[in-house]
């Protein structure tokens, strides 16, 4: 493709989707959408010779594509600008990665990065706390509300039904459901909270224990009973366990098991055995203490 054509693909100028979404959008729009050749000679010009215009290119006549994936995730109650925004960056990181020579458009390749770049933009605002963090959760998170066919709660039957279609357990679908009908409460009582609402604040019943002076020498106590209990164990060791387990967890400059091995002419195996039989020796002692 010729450079003045290519030049022909970049707007004068362009404003950030969060910015006015409405003009954004007009200008992506009359962005022309690569032909497969032009799209194979600007991923070439970047693959071999990191040409930073032709990325530039490829990441702009593939705007459009990220506003339809953003549109998608709408009903999460986050702003569409920002949710483009996303789209943006994982098209940016697919730009990057694409290889030309494998044969496919690089639309079908950017939308795996997209749509990712969403997604962990959906989970980290959608809720103060973190709503999915396994691969499973996740899952769950984003196909749940579509597979279930009302707005009342799942029935086990319901619940086992999606998890086959998830791959997933009944479990994490329920737990999943509850998370995604639970709701945001502020810590501290609003100015325009109701009478009733008022009192629910979780900052007038809960209570902060940390300097309370009988949980303090209850800890204290605690602490000294353990120490002497450990002190007591450690004392009906052998020597040799005694000091493995000394310089393997209590001393500040910690012995590694080759170092210990080597000291004793043993194998790092035998020095681990030890290791692994006096903690349960110690466990036993301080059990029955």
């Amino acid at each position: 493709m010729a450079t003045d054509s290519s030049n022909q693909l970049m707007p004068l100028s362009l404003t950030a989707p969060g910015v006015n979404l409405g003009a954004y959008i007009s200008t992506v729009n009359q962005i022309p959408i690569l032909t497969p050749e032009q799209e194979k000679e600007l991923a070439d010009r970047y693959y071999y010779d990191q040409d930073l215009d032709a990325a530039k290119m490829l990441v702009m006549s593939h705007l459009r594509f990220v506003i339809h994936i953003a549109r998608s995730y709408a009903g999460y109650g986050l702003p569409q600008g920002d949710l483009i925004q996303e789209g943006n960056l994982g098209l940016m990181k697919a730009v990057k990665r694409f290889d030309p020579t494998m044969g496919v458009r690089l639309v079908s390749f950017a939308v795996h990065w997209i749509k990712a770049e969403i997604h962990e933009y959906v989970i980290r605002n959608w809720r103060i706390v973190k709503v999915a963090t396994t691969k499973a959760q996740r899952k769950l998170f984003f196909n749940l509300r579509s597979l279930k066919k009302s707005s009342k709660k799942l029935s086990l039957a319901e619940a086992q039904a999606i998890a086959n279609d998830l791959n997933v357990t009944p479990e994490q679908v329920l737990e999943m459901e509850g998370r995604l009908t639970a709701y945001d409460a502020a810590f501290e009582a609003q100015n325009d909270d109701d009478d009733e609402s008022h009192y629910t604040a979780p900052a007038l019943y809960l209570e902060d224990n940390r300097y309370d002076p009988a949980r303090l020498v209850e800890e204290e106590d605690w602490e000294e009973q353990s120490n002497n209990a450990l002190h007591d164990a450690m004392e009906q060791l052998d020597d040799r366990s005694r000091s493995i387990l000394q310089r393997r967890w209590l001393d500040d400059n910690k012995s590694t098991l080759h170092e210990l091995a080597a000291e004793y002419n043993v194998s790092a195996e035998r020095i681990r055995q030890l290791e692994k039989n006096a903690m349960e020796k110690i466990k036993t002692a301080m059990s029955a203490g």
